[in-house]
């Protein structure tokens, strides 16, 4: 199979960065992420692990993609995937203003520094699928992280689609 890539971007701060597809490693999760494609909601910035940009999706699986290619400590670059039950996201101390009560939410990630660890002080180990890896662009969406993290993420965007 060629290499597939897709572009990320933070919309509101017109910065995108192009990820390669890790369908030797994690094949089911990938084909499950370019089917939907394209996939776009609001941007959260990580509380618990750090340098991670996210964004919430009801589920687009047929049937979710198991633990493949699996971490607790993500990478600069990686693209992860999570499942959740809406139970897991739905307290108050997760700030989210909207209804999670839907059986399965994903979670899809992009770690843009070092030092990043799946470890949440509500439920323990969180590990990740990694499916993708960014292979241009990843210094000027680190850059454009950080500034949503101090300027905050209210009207941004994080959008996935093909390259």
């Amino acid at each position: 199979m060629a290499d597939r890539y897709i572009e990320v971007s933070l919309t509101k701060r017109g910065v995108r960065c192009t990820a390669r597809l890790l369908d030797d490693r994690a094949p089911l999760t990938c084909q499950s992420v370019w089917d939907a494609l394209p996939l776009g909601g609001d941007v959260y910035h990580a509380k618990y692990a750090r340098n991670e940009i996210y964004a919430l999706f009801p589920a687009f699986a047929d049937r979710e993609p198991p633990l493949e290619n699996p971490t607790v400590t993500p990478i600069p670059g990686d693209l992860c995937y999570f499942t959740f039950s809406g139970t897991e996201l739905g307290t108050a101390a997760y700030g989210y203003d909207r209804d999670l009560s839907r059986p399965v939410t994903v979670d899809l990630a992009l770690f843009y520094e070092r030092n990043n660890l799946l470890l949440n002080g509500d439920t323990g180990w969180v590990p990740g699928i990694v499916w993708g890896q960014v292979v241009d662009g990843l210094d000027r969406m680190a850059d454009a992280c950080q500034d949503l993290w101090r300027a905050g993420a209210l009207g941004e965007t994080l959008s996935f689609r093909r390259a």
